[in-house]
């Protein structure tokens, strides 16, 4: 699966269009979380430092798609990718228009000097880009004279900027970022032939979320981790009291499908065997208190429980390779963190003791690791929640395969 690389190819002299990931959080037009941003540094430098002309294109949030929207602008984005390129980039970066496709844009991308860098408005300023709409997608296309995926948060999309610019710029080069091919060499390709044992941990709410990445993960993983709200499916799909514990009553079959599967497939499916509970879903209200077994009525599980986390641990220290997405509980909060904490510094301790190969997919997970300070200390924490769930589930992307083979 491996695509050509924008390291790879001559950009002197020509302009380089990006598809980047800049959806990042904003707080009253203030960056709260730059990784994003710093994760696609390294193929924007490269561009930069060999002579090439840069033109990036990002989405931000869910604007009405009607025009400019102040709120959802890429503008800050731009002041702090400038902030952190320094002299890399001769001119700062450059924010010509408050429309991606407009004349002024278009005339920006026409002056732009070798080592020079420019950056579009939201392209979700135009419902064409959601669409996949060609004739957007030429509008686009004509600023390139190479292509570079950068942008695998959003790789999973058929959004006009991930699979019609690509297919417009048929005959030029099309090549992956280095952020899409670590991606790549992680969930795809590091996946195929694993360091065994091989471990899975897959929490979050919704069993509905995660379906097809267990159905593909239980023919291949030794052990598969069940926390998070998501397992009180499965325990009532086996006959467990949950109490008013979170419960998607119209997946009970495919879980009991799951635990089947498992089972056929020789694959350990581990589910939580006592439970961090509260009568509310509050970290300061209602009565808290630790059940093993079943759950009294009355109560829901906010996080796994001691007895749960001494059997995960033990599984995981014991990996050649972990893949972990989605947590054991309510992380957000202390009182019910402690779960989603102790896994993740095992994680850590096996990837640094027994040098194995640790893959945190994206969202919660990625955002676990960083509060508990073990993201440093992974193999790889992925930059796309959504896509690199798709991903674990065996899913082909078109924004991919429309890449040069290397």
């Amino acid at each position: 699966m491996a695509k050509l690389g924008i390291d790879r190819v001559d950009v002197k002299g020509r302009r380089v269009l990006m598809r980047v990931d800049f959806n990042v959080p904003l707080d009253n037009g203030q960056i709260t979380d730059d990784r994003r941003i710093t994760a696609a540094l390294p193929s924007i430098e490269s561009v930069l430092k060999r002579g090439g002309r840069l033109i990036l294109m990002s989405h931000m949030g869910r604007p009405e798609g009607t025009g400019f929207e102040a709120d959802f602008s890429l503008r800050p984005c731009a002041e702090r990718l400038a902030a952190l390129l320094g002299d890399i980039s001769r001119n700062g970066v450059a924010f010509p228009s408050e429309d991606c496709v407009d004349a002024g844009a278009a005339a920006a991308v026409n002056r732009l000097a070798d080592g020079e860098c420019l950056m579009l408005e939201n392209l979700r300023f135009h419902k064409a880009e959601k669409k996949g709409d060609e004739a957007f997608a030429k509008k686009l296309a004509a600023y390139g004279d190479v292509y570079c995926n950068n942008a695998f948060g959003t790789c999973h999309r058929p959004d006009a900027s991930m699979v019609a610019v690509p297919r417009a710029m048929t005959g030029k080069p099309r090549v992956c970022g280095s952020l899409v091919a670590r991606e790549i060499q992680y969930l795809s390709d590091a996946l195929t032939n694993p360091r065994r044992p091989f471990v899975v941990i897959l929490g979050g709410a919704k069993v509905s979320d995660k379906l097809p990445t267990i159905e593909h993960l239980v023919t291949r993983a030794d052990t598969i981790l069940i926390g998070g709200a998501m397992a009180y499916t499965f325990l009532k799909a086996q006959g467990a009291s949950i109490g008013a514990s979170r419960c998607e009553e119209d997946k009970l079959a495919d879980a009991t499908r799951m635990l089947a599967l498992a089972a056929d497939q020789g694959c350990n499916l581990m589910l939580p065997t006592d439970h961090m509970c509260s009568t509310k879903f509050s970290e300061t209200d209602g009565e808290h208190k630790t059940f093993a077994g079943d759950i009294a009525d009355g109560f829901m599980g906010l996080d796994i429980g001691p007895d749960t986390i001494g059997r995960y641990t033990k599984a995981i220290l014991e990996a050649g390779t972990v893949v972990w997405n989605g947590p054991m509980g309510v992380f957000e909060w202390p009182l019910f963190a402690t779960g989603t904490r102790q896994l993740a510094e095992a994680v850590a301790r096996v990837t640094q003791e027994r040098s194995a190969i640790s893959i945190v997919g994206g969202g919660d997970s990625a955002a676990a690791a960083e509060k508990f300070g073990v993201a440093d200390q992974l193999s790889h924490v992925s930059t796309g929640g959504g896509a690199s769930l798709e991903m674990l589930s065996g899913a082909e992307f078109e924004s991919v395969n429309l890449l040069d083979d290397a």
